[in-house]
């Protein structure tokens, strides 16, 4: 083959890549839904009935904590619920896109443990959606840390997933691993407040690099589920040790309080 010959294609095996990176592989493989398979317009999403299985959290809610309230009479001049009013969580906002109900939980579930990380990236824009309020231009993204051992067993953390899906659309920064988990943590579905509290207590450090960029920044940290907050507690306590000016709490999917001791529905908190 002379060399133009050869030239002409490999010209013509970039056109065709080109080609197939947009669009045809939506050809040869159809976008399906994430939940329950079926062919949809879009890549990445979930069909009208599957989003139908999904609740959205939207106003009226707690800006402190993200649960949703039946009545804006709930929730005091600053808008937080009477939960917060008595103990307040000790991060600024935090929001969160859906309950945790079946449909939640269901494309949750599947990202963290089923190797589904296209997952992430409806979670992500969903959240984004929810949290835009969070975000500033000089705001700093960061994932809850899952342990080493953890992520050499799973390959990934579905936090750092989110995150970067969510600092993506939001236009800033993301440090998938300005925090660390020091040591491998229980899970804690079935312990007391308390208990996660303690279970959680001095779990999570600022990694030392990255100690001077967090100082000043306003972080968004984020993570796929919040049940009891003590995970959450637990990294802002870290971020505002190493000096960040505020942090707010960015999440897929909220546990309803009452659904905590609920043995039916299964609540896998922590990364």
């Amino acid at each position: 083959m002379t060399s133009e010959g050869g030239g002409r294609t490999r010209l013509m095996f970039r056109m065709a890549a080109h080609w197939l990176g947009h669009g045809t592989l939506d050809m040869l493989f159809p976008p399906s839904c994430q939940l329950c398979g079926v062919e949809t317009d879009v890549s990445g999403g979930v069909c009208s009935v599957c989003f139908g299985r999904l609740t959205p959290i939207t106003q009226p809610f707690c800006v402190k904590c993200g649960a949703p309230q039946a009545s804006e009479a709930y929730l005091n001049a600053e808008r937080w619920c009477a939960k917060c009013e008595r103990h307040p969580p000790v991060w600024d906002h935090a929001r969160a896109a859906f309950l945790y109900d079946k449909g939640a939980r269901d494309l949750i579930l599947q990202l963290k443990y089923a190797d589904r990380q296209e997952n992430a990236r409806f979670l992500g824009k969903r959240m984004w959606q929810a949290g835009q309020a969070l975000f500033t231009p000089d705001c700093l993204v960061v994932p809850v840390p899952v342990h080493r051992m953890r992520l050499l067993k799973r390959r990934y953390n579905q936090a750092a997933l989110l995150a970067w899906e969510v600092a993506r659309l939001a236009g800033v920064p993301c440090r998938p691993d300005g925090l660390a988990r020091t040591r491998a943590t229980s899970r804690l579905a079935g312990f007391s407040r308390r208990e996660r509290q303690e279970e959680m207590a001095r779990a999570i450090v600022v990694r030392a690099p990255y100690a001077e960029l967090i100082s000043g920044k306003e972080v968004v940290l984020v993570d796929d589920v919040l049940t009891s907050g003590a995970t959450a507690t637990a990294c802002t306590n870290a971020l505002l040790q190493a000096g960040a000016r505020s942090v707010s709490v960015l999440v897929a999917a909220e546990v309803p309080s009452q659904k905590e001791i609920d043995l039916d529905f299964p609540i896998l908190e922590t990364t």
